[in-house]
């Protein structure tokens, strides 16, 4: 299987000093993660919620630019807008539809709030979680790439379909 998307070589990113790079937030391989087509009961779900949630805030911790930077923004969020692209690592070969995991994005990207990267993640300060497939790594791993935006910068090309 090719690779569609590699986070060390971020899609998001712009020319060479145009900006900053992103940050690379990268979930721990094997973390359990939640697929929206499998059926488990709510109480599994909030539990692998709230690992999932608690494991971002931990990655953030451990990133030492992202510290810095959260630092140097404090007391506000790090940033007012931002992309996140979340990049899904496979444990092996095959198909995958990235969407399907949309029920492990959304609590990481609700751990980046936590970690202070966004005061909230409504339409108004986040764009994405734009999911996507990445190489295998084997256990999985989920990564997200988080790109600060300039007001009113539209990372994705909706302006052409805006009316």
């Amino acid at each position: 299987m090719s690779t569609l998307f590699e986070p060390e070589v971020p899609a998001a990113t712009t020319a060479a000093g145009a900006r900053p790079a992103p940050f690379v937030v990268a979930l721990p391989i094997g973390l359990r993660l939640i697929n929206a087509n499998w059926r488990i009961h709510n109480r599994e779900v909030g539990k692998l919620t709230g690992r999932i949630r608690a494991a971002t805030r931990a990655a953030v911790a451990e990133c030492p630019a992202l510290m810095d930077a959260l630092a140097a923004a404090a007391p506000g969020p790090l940033f007012k807008r931002a992309h996140v692209l979340g990049v899904l690592h496979p444990p092996t070969d095959g198909r995958r539809d990235p969407a399907n995991w949309y029920p492990s994005f959304k609590p990481a990207v609700d751990g980046l709030v936590d970690a202070g990267l966004f005061e909230d993640d409504d339409h108004t300060r986040v764009v994405g979680p734009d999911m996507r497939l990445g190489r295998v790594v084997k256990r999985g791993q989920l990564v997200l790439v988080v790109r600060g935006l300039e007001p009113g910068e539209d990372p994705l090309g909706y302006e052409a379909v805006r009316r």
